[in-house]
């Protein structure tokens, strides 16, 4: 078993876990990141989501090194594609015209531009990546934690990684348990929150968001593309959960803000124009008409609508088998809703199946053409010294408590964020909670556990509750809680202090928010005028 020393070690190489790697770069500590896939970016790339971002995103509402990642994307389309010169001139370029988002694109795209952000770091090796490693083991003394043990899962090699700061960037808050930090998972109650839209009666840490696992396709309809009938088909087939309006392999949906019904299939007309409230045109991440005609036989769409949440169980509080009898479920899930599609699916001109939609394995760099990981909307939660709730954010909650409009003011801000509470349905077997919220701040407090000196969140683990997290756990946001990480670390490095000194000192606070400002240019405070706008 070999043995290393870092300054930070940052367990989870997925956008939060590369923000606090750059934050800490940036000023002058030596990086150790671990990831289980072979790409780093998460979300955004081995789950293979495009970004859900705020309104505002092309002014304001991000850090400035996250406005570096989105610009780098567009750049590397502008450099290596052969867009039409009125498209490459676009000053707000989308790759996919997807409606989902400003930025919709390929994730092997973003996974160049990460590599791009990391590589003047790599060539010195102040950081050092560890792909295709996963945690085995934790070194805790009394409130500090001391190392942690990773397995390489090629070779099966272990290494021991001591550092004065370790930060949990895992997708689904996997140091919390290893090293018997305290955790919140799944929904809490009423009486524990006094959240409006927490469960009344009592708490079900079992009740998790769905999960998904995506792929991308594209459409050649003269061929035919037909995958293998997956083993569970005849079950996902049949299955129609008691909440939801249709069968689960269909184009009946649940509208997640008003619960209605509603029909949308995979077409509704012409495939090339712009805009359309088709799921194909719903996270497209590319589109062909960005170049000239012939050039490309299709677009590509990325494929993560309802029809594949998959909630028949948790991953979080259940056994090692259990959780991978979900994770395989998830995986027939998806494979089954492309079967559907191509041999059952009733068609625009009233045939059935279309055999043309070909599974973009290239896309997704793996063998199966599905993503490299699950898309994970929930983790374990830290018990933290400060904990957001849904008062502090909701838009009717603090209409019913009697608050000012507006989201809740925090002085030890650490970024901002913006998106609607949005809940997918779970393994409670509950359909959507989407309700408005304002624009809110990250709270230096919802990082900081309430017992741990050196541990620190830096992915959708920080301290949130079942209903916030609905608006706490997209790609900006995720990104700056990593780099306010990655950044308080470092801090706390440099000044002989632990996190909560930080937070408690007025003199520590100004200076580390300063540096976020002056250093790292963080965003701390929205305009009082965008504060107010319900989203």
């Amino acid at each position: 078993m070999r043995e290393r020393q870092t300054d930070i070690l940052i367990a989870g190489g997925g956008l939060g876990g590369v923000a606090a790697a750059l934050a800490a770069l940036r000023l002058g500590k030596r990086v150790i990141l671990t990831e289980e896939t072979d790409w780093i970016g998460g979300q955004l790339t081995a789950q293979a989501v495009p970004p859900d971002e705020n309104r505002w995103i092309e002014q304001e509402g991000c850090t400035a090194s996250y406005r570096c990642l989105r610009e780098g994307i567009r750049a590397y389309y502008r450099r290596n594609y052969p867009l039409r010169p009125v498209i490459k001139d676009q000053s707000t370029l989308n790759p996919g015209q997807g409606g989902v988002s400003r930025l919709c694109h390929e994730p092997r795209v973003a996974l160049a531009v990460l590599e791009e952000m990391l590589a003047p770091y790599r060539a010195s090796r102040q950081i050092e990546v560890f792909l295709h490693h996963r945690l085995v083991a934790a070194e805790r003394d009394g409130d500090r934690l001391e190392a942690l043990t990773i397995q390489d899962d090629q070779t099966g090699e272990q290494t021991v990684i001591h550092a004065p700061y370790i930060l949990d960037a895992t997708e689904l808050g996997d140091v919390l348990p290893l090293a018997d930090i305290e955790y919140v998972i799944g929904a809490e109650s009423q009486a524990q929150t006094g959240e409006l839209h927490a469960l009344v009666g009592e708490a079900q840490p079992l009740d998790q968001q769905a999960v998904s696992w995506c792929f991308a396709l594209d459409y050649l309809p003269d061929e035919d593309h037909t995958i293998a009938r997956p083993e569970d088909y005849e079950f996902w087939r049949r299955y129609q959960a008691d909440f939801w309006p249709g069968p689960q392999l269909g184009w009946i949906d649940c509208d997640p803000v008003t619960l209605k019904t509603r029909h949308r299939a995979i077409f509704d007309g012409d495939t090339d124009r712009e805009q359309g409230q088709d799921l194909w045109h719903y996270r497209r991440i590319f589109y062909r008409q960005h170049y000239r005609q012939g050039r490309y036989p299709s677009d590509i769409t990325l494929v993560n609508w309802p029809q594949i949440d998959y909630w028949l169980g948790p991953l979080l509080g259940v056994s090692d088998e259990e959780k991978q009898k979900h994770v395989r479920g998830a995986r027939q899930l998806s494979l089954s809703m492309l079967y559907w599609m191509q041999t059952e699916a009733p068609r625009l001109d009233g045939g059935y199946g279309y055999r043309g939609l070909r599974l973009r394995n290239d896309i997704m760099g793996t063998t199966d053409g599905l993503a490299k990981s699950l898309y994970i909307r929930e983790s374990r939660r830290i018990k933290a010294e400060f904990t957001v709730l849904e008062q502090h954010v909701g838009v009717q909650a603090r209409a019913v408590m009697g608050l000012p409009e507006g989201s809740e003011l925090f002085d030890d801000s650490v970024g901002v964020g913006s998106y609607r509470i949005d809940l997918h349905p779970g393994t409670g077997q509950r359909n959507y909670v989407d309700i408005s919220s304002y624009p809110f701040q990250i709270p230096l407090g919802a990082l900081i556990p309430q017992r741990v000196e050196n541990l620190l969140p830096a992915n959708k683990n920080l301290g949130v509750t079942h209903i916030t997290n609905g608006c706490y756990r997209l790609h900006p946001v995720e990104w700056n809680v990593g780099e306010a990480a990655g950044a308080l670390a470092v801090y706390c490095l440099e000044n002989g202090v632990i996190p909560r000194q930080v937070r408690n000192t007025p003199r520590h606070l100004a200076h580390f928010q300063a540096m976020l400002v002056n250093d790292l240019g963080f965003q701390l405070t929205w305009n009082e005028t965008t504060r107010t706008h319900e989203v």
